[in-house]
């Protein structure tokens, strides 16, 4: 039985995902994977591997958040100041 850092990195593989859609894909809570993706990306050094970031982008003026170091999706953007943001995608290359 594979764990679930094995699962996620599978996951990820196949294509890119939010953390929303990971979290309902391996049926744990969104902060666990948080904490998972973090842990994955020291790991996949080992592999000769990385873990891609698509990063944040705001739904209102198109802001992107490229230069974002944290896996959580950004509450506010600093050019509109609005709060509807797509979150960050991840995948595995």
């Amino acid at each position: 039985m594979p764990t679930i850092r094995e699962r996620m990195i599978d996951l990820l593989s196949e294509a890119e995902h939010d953390v929303c859609d990971i979290s309902q894909h391996l049926s744990i809570q969104e902060r666990e994977v948080y904490q998972h993706l973090s842990h994955i990306t020291k790991s996949l050094t080992h592999r000769k591997r990385r873990l891609e970031i698509i990063p944040a982008v705001c739904i209102s003026c198109g802001f992107t958040f490229k230069e974002r170091g944290r896996f959580k999706k950004p509450g506010r953007c600093p050019i509109c100041r609005s709060e509807r943001i797509r979150p960050p995608r991840y995948t595995i290359t």
